[in-house]
């Protein structure tokens, strides 16, 4: 699709005039009714504010003529899991597991490659293929190449360490310790938890991304814990095979 269709796409699909989507976009009818013609693009500031508006990336807007891929894992992507800053605007240069909410997620190659591992297994890899395909290419990424410029010193490192010493601390029986706690889209683990009166809720929100990990259960073979947590709060549960029949263990604001 061309820029003019994919505009006409978005505003129609949001239900907005030409008028309204001006409106939200500082400019006039008239500018807007040119991007829809083909007569002009919009400028870069407005493409930015068309992609905040719209929740989709430049590269959507202009035809998708690059592919983009994440910087830091090398995943293809796609505006569902391209990643945002503080401010809510989209990072085109990563996913949202790797770069959260203004955020990098990884400071260690191996451990990325550790968790990438099993995804590239289900896509038909075998674990020695897969590391050995991570290992070559993920240094040839922005992200690693640009290391030591990029990272934060190791402070996002030593609130992982903090977030893994309260979790353990908590003592949940049959839950072994954590090692680990890996970026987890909240669309991908915001399950539905059954309260004592009978409502089911979510406590996540689909669009955030969470620390977390997955635990064998010590009492029950067929059943597993989930940790999540963030700045705010820790979350422990236990579900089924898929996340099926989740049972909330533990919730508690930090």
């Amino acid at each position: 699709m061309t820029t003019k269709e994919i505009i006409l796409e978005l505003r129609t699909k949001n239900g907005l005039s030409q008028d309204e989507l001006a409106q939200k976009v500082f400019v006039t009818r008239q500018a807007v009714s040119r991007w829809e013609t083909g007569e002009t693009v919009p400028n870069t500031e407005t493409l930015k504010l068309l992609s905040a508006l719209f929740h989709v990336s430049i590269n959507t807007l202009l035809g998708s003529p690059r592919q983009l891929v994440c910087q830091c894992c090398g995943m293809p992507l796609e505006d569902a899991i391209i990643s945002k800053e503080k401010d809510g605007t989209l990072n085109e240069d990563y996913c949202r597991w790797c770069y959260a909410d203004g955020t990098y997620t990884y400071s260690d190659m191996d451990d990325l490659i550790e968790v990438c591992i099993p995804h590239m297994a289900s896509a038909g890899f075998t674990e020695e293929q897969a590391r050995a395909y991570m290992k070559e290419h993920l240094p040839k990424l922005d992200y690693w190449k640009r290391y030591e410029q990029l990272s934060d010193g190791g402070q996002f490192e030593a609130f992982k360490r903090q977030l893994i010493d309260e979790i353990n601390a908590l003592g949940i029986e049959g839950m072994p310790k954590v090692e680990k706690l890996n970026a987890l889209v909240g669309g991908y683990v915001n399950l539905p938890y059954r309260l004592p009166s009978g409502m089911q809720v979510k406590f996540l929100d689909d669009a955030t991304t969470y620390l977390g990990n997955q635990l064998p259960c010590a009492f029950d073979a067929e059943r597993c814990f989930g940790v999540l947590a963030n700045m705010d709060f820790i979350l422990i549960s236990t579900y089924g095979k898929d996340g099926a029949d989740p049972e909330l263990v533990l919730y508690k604001k930090r």
